[in-house]
């Protein structure tokens, strides 16, 4: 007999969302709380990580808010030394803050030090956070990491190659890691989330736009950011137990693009 019960329960486990201030991380942030996680709201913005912990707490759940620059390696080691040092050990990573792409990226007016910057912010920093935070999985014996990569990881478009380059990485990294996490008990995976109501999207969506990109998805509409979330909530959860390296896309079934 299946005990339901415990298939999403994350009762005395501890999460870290990097950028959980706001949109998808917040909600990340919202909903593992929901489901029993102390949750560390990491944010470049200390004022948008503590008003999102204030709004868990008042709910009823147990979070703590944390400012991190995800490019300085002592603010990642503060955020593991918190998530440790409140809660008594580390469960669950989100690795959410990230940037780049929006069409901006044109190969003839943007420099290498640019394309280093996307990388080093959505690929290489998650790669750090990632191991600071498995030395204290492993001591706990339950570890999921779930990357927020990008449908560009997999679609083709201009003026987006650092960031969707960046984002491939991050899935192939995803991959590979699982197997070096692996005997240890961590999974790694990633999910993708298409065109998502977010304010980086409010920036540059249209009601062309719009249109363009519900033709191409049979789910007639832009996700939400909740819809992440419960992919995000999938992947940390023992539910999904066995499920390592894999990249779940959220995207109403569709393909959306901003070319």
């Amino acid at each position: 007999m299946i005990d339901t019960s415990a298939l999403f329960d994350l009762t005395n486990k501890t999460a870290i969302v990097t950028g959980g201030g706001n949109g998808i991380g917040k909600s990340a942030c919202e909903i593992l709380a929901a489901f029993g996680a102390n949750v560390v709201v990491s944010d470049l913005k200390l004022e948008d990580a503590e008003k999102a912990s204030a709004e868990i707490n008042a709910n009823g759940g147990r979070s703590v808010a944390v400012a991190c620059n995800v490019l300085k390696d002592e603010d990642l080691r503060n955020v593991v030394k918190t998530a440790v040092d409140t809660y008594g050990s580390l469960d669950i990573l989100v690795n959410n803050a990230g940037g780049g792409g929006a069409g901006r990226e044109n190969p003839f007016k943007i420099t290498l030090d640019d394309f280093k910057w996307v990388f080093d912010l959505n690929v290489f920093s998650a790669w750090q956070l990632s191991k600071l935070c498995a030395e204290e999985m492993q001591k706990s014996g339950y570890g999921s990491i779930v990357n927020i990569t990008s449908m560009s990881s997999v679609n083709k478009s201009p003026n987006i190659s650092a960031y969707a380059s960046s984002k491939a990485a991050l899935n192939h990294m995803a991959a590979n890691l699982a197997h070096d996490y692996g005997p240890f008990n961590i999974r790694v995976n990633c999910v993708g989330p298409g065109a998502t109501k977010t304010a980086a999207l409010a920036k540059v969506l249209t009601p062309e736009i719009e249109e363009k990109m519900l033709s191409g998805t049979p789910i007639k509409r832009l996700g939400e950011v909740e819809d992440i979330a419960g992919a995000i909530l999938y992947f940390a959860s023992p539910v999904s137990s066995w499920v390592s390296g894999q990249v779940l896309f959220v995207n109403g079934g569709g393909v959306q693009t901003l070319d």
